[in-house]
C-alpha cells in the first residue's frame, strides 16, 4: 500500500487499512462465515434476521404506519439479513408494499455481493444518507458502528497524547504518540468528552454518522437500531483489537488484511445524543431483546417439525446469539427515536 504520510493519526491509518481502494481489508475480501474472519448474528441464524423484521414491522406501526417509509440498512455484510428481513416483510403486505429497502455500504466488493444475494429484490443503495426522500426512515445498524475509524488519546500527567502510527516503513509499522489540546476536542464535539477520562477512544465518523441520522429523524420521523458488542461504563477503555481467522492478531501487522475493530462505548452515544433536545434513546442487551422478542417460542415452533440433529444445531445457534458468556451480554442493543414515542418493544424487560 502506498500512503503519502508517515505519520496518521490512528483513524486515518485504520481507514487506509480497512477502506483503501486497491488494499483495504473491506474493499477485497468477503471477512464473513467460516472462510473469512469472523461471524456475524445474521449468518449465525435466519432467526435473528426474522426477529429484526417483526421489530421493524411493530416500530413501523409505532410511528403512525405511515404511508411510505425508507428502511435503511448501514453495512449490509453480505446481505443475508435484508434477504431475511425482506422474505418475512412480504408476509405483511400492508407494511412490504410501501417500504422502501435501502442500503448504504462504503465497500464496493460487498456491495456486488450484496447485489449478487438480493438481485430479486427491489432494493436502492445509496452514497449519501443525507440525499434522501422526505418519508420516515428506520435505521438498522448491526455491526456497523464498530468497523468505523477510531481516535484514541491518552492522559499522560496533566496533559493529553493523541495516538498515531508511523508507516514509513510498512513492515514495520509502530505507535507513537503526539501532543493535544484536549479542550479543542471538547469544543469540536460539543462536550466535554475528557471529563473523567485517562483514555478517549471515540470515532469522528460515528458521530457524523448519528449527527446526520439524528436531524432526519428529527426531520421526517423513524428511529435507529443500533446492535454491536460495547460498554456502558462511564470510563472509557482502550479496546482497540484486529481480528484474522476469527484469532486477534497485531494491530501493525498483516495491514489490509485484517479486521480492525473496537468496543464501543455506549455511554458516549447516550452523550451526544443528549444533545438532541426532541430525541432520545433506550438500551438492553442482546440477551434480553432477542428473548423478549420471543425468539426461543420461534424456535421451538419451528423446531416442532425437524430431526433431533436440525433441532439441536437450531438451539445451539440461538444460545451463541443470547449467552451471556457469548454474545447475549457482550452485545447491546440501542434505540435512539423521537421523544414523543413510546415504544419499547423489545427493550421493556429490566
Amino acid at each position: 500500500m502506498k500512503t503519502n504520510n508517515k505519520d496518521l493519526p490512528l483513524d486515518q491509518f485504520i481507514d487506509f487499512a480497512l477502506y483503501d481502494k486497491v488494499n483495504g481489508y473491506y474493499m477485497k475480501k468477503n471477512p464473513f462465515g467460516k472462510e473469512g474472519d469472523f461471524i456475524t448474528a445474521p449468518n449465525i441464524t435466519r432467526l435473528f434476521s426474522e426477529i429484526i423484521a417483526i421489530w421493524v414491522l411493530t416500530f413501523w406501526k409505532s410511528i403512525g404506519s405511515p404511508k411510505k417509509f425508507n428502511l435503511l440498512e448501514l453495512g449490509a455484510g453480505n446481505g443475508e439479513m435484508m434477504k431475511v428481513i425482506i422474505e418475512t416483510l412480504k408476509n405483511f403486505p400492508e407494511c412490504f408494499d410501501i417500504c422502501n429497502f435501502q442500503i448504504h455500504e462504503k465497500s464496493e466488493f460487498l456491495k456486488k455481493r450484496q447485489q449478487l444475494n438480493l438481485k430479486s429484490e427491489n432494493i436502492t443503495w445509496i452514497d449519501d444518507i443525507k440525499i434522501n426522500n422526505s418519508y420516515p426512515t428506520v435505521f438498522l445498524a448491526n455491526e456497523f458502528f464498530d468497523a468505523l475509524p477510531i481516535k484514541q488519546f491518552f492522559k499522560r500527567n496533566e496533559s493529553w497524547v493523541e495516538r498515531f502510527v508511523n508507516l514509513k516503513d510498512e513492515k514495520n509499522a509502530k505507535f507513537n504518540e503526539q501532543p493535544i489540546n484536549i479542550k479543542d476536542i471538547d469544543k469540536d464535539l460539543g462536550f466535554e468528552i475528557s471529563k473523567d477520562q485517562e483514555i478517549i477512544e471515540y470515532s469522528p465518523s460515528s458521530f457524523e454518522y448519528l449527527k446526520d441520522i439524528s436531524n432526519l429523524i428529527k426531520k421526517n420521523d423513524g428511529g435507529i437500531l443500533i446492535i454491536d458488542y460495547g460498554y456502558l461504563n462511564l470510563k472509557m477503555e482502550e479496546t482497540l483489537q484486529a481480528i484474522r481467522n476469527h484469532k486477534h492478531s497485531n494491530i501493525l501487522e498483516d495491514i489490509g488484511d485484517s479486521d480492525i475493530t473496537y468496543n464501543i462505548n455506549f455511554n458516549l452515544f447516550k452523550r451526544f445524543i443528549d444533545q438532541f433536545d426532541d430525541l432520545n434513546f433506550i438500551i438492553t442487551n442482546q440477551k434480553k431483546f432477542l428473548t423478549s422478542m420471543g425468539i426461543i417460542q420461534r424456535a421451538e415452533i419451528i423446531s416442532e417439525n425437524i430431526p433431533f440433529s436440525k433441532k439441536s444445531d437450531l438451539f445451539y445457534r440461538i444460545r451463541r446469539l443470547i449467552d451471556e458468556k457469548q454474545m447475549g451480554e457482550l452485545f447491546k442493543v440501542m434505540l435512539i427515536k423521537k421523544h414523543k414515542n413510546n415504544f419499547k418493544t423489545g427493550f421493556e424487560i429490566d
